[in-house]
C-alpha cells in the first residue's frame, strides 16, 4: 500500500472529553502529488479545518470544512479550466467486529469508515472528499459541442440490414 500524498495523522489518544481541532494545508509537493492522483493540471490550494470528537458507543466523529483551487482539462477542447470548491463533510469511524464471518457495525449511528489502528488520517479524508467533489466533466465556457439538428435523420444500424433483405419479403 502506498502512503497517502497528504497525510495528517491524529492519534486517538489525543481525543479526550472535548474535541480536537486542526487546521491543515497541503504543501507544494503534496499538491503536486494529489494533482497527479486526481488527473488535474494543477492543485493550487488545499486547506481544511477538521474537528475530531468522541461520540456514543466508541465512535469517533470527523467534521471538516475544506477549500481547494485547481485546474482541470476541458473534456471537449483540452483547454485548462480553473475551478474552486468550498465544502464540508462528516465521517463516522467505529470499530467493526467480526461475528461469524460478517462485518457488523453499530446500528444507532452511520459508520462510513472502520476504525483500525490508533490514529485517523484527516489529510487523506480531506483528499478523498475532494476527489468526490471534483467536476467529472469539466468544460470550458468557450468549448462548443456540435449537436445534431432535429431534422437530420438519425443513423440506424437496421437501415443497412433493410437494404440486404430481398424486396417483397417481410
Amino acid at each position: 500500500m502506498t502512503a497517502p500524498e497528504f497525510s495528517r495523522l491524529i492519534p486517538l489518544a489525543r481525543l479526550g472529553e472535548g474535541a480536537v481541532r486542526e487546521a491543515i494545508a497541503a504543501n507544494p509537493a503534496e499538491r503536486e502529488a494529489l494533482a497527479r492522483r486526481f488527473q488535474l493540471i494543477s492543485l493550487d490550494h488545499l486547506a481544511a479545518v477538521a474537528e475530531l470528537s468522541r461520540g456514543k458507543g466508541g465512535l469517533v466523529i470527523l467534521e471538516a470544512r475544506y477549500e481547494a483551487a485547481f485546474v482541470q482539462s476541458c473534456v471537449l477542447s483540452l483547454e485548462p479550466v480553473a475551478g474552486k470548491i468550498s465544502d464540508r463533510f462528516a465521517l463516522y469511524y467505529g470499530r467493526a467486529e467480526k461475528q461469524g464471518g460478517a462485518l457488523t457495525l453499530d446500528a444507532e449511528e452511520e459508520v462510513f469508515e472502520p476504525l483500525s489502528g490508533e490514529a485517523i488520517d484527516i489529510g487523506e479524508a480531506v483528499a478523498q472528499e475532494l476527489s468526490l467533489a471534483l467536476p467529472a466533466f469539466p468544460r470550458s465556457s468557450e468549448a462548443a459541442f456540435e449537436e445534431k439538428t432535429p431534422d437530420e435523420p438519425a443513423f440506424s444500424p437496421f437501415a443497412v440490414l433493410k437494404r440486404l433483405r430481398p424486396s417483397g419479403k417481410s
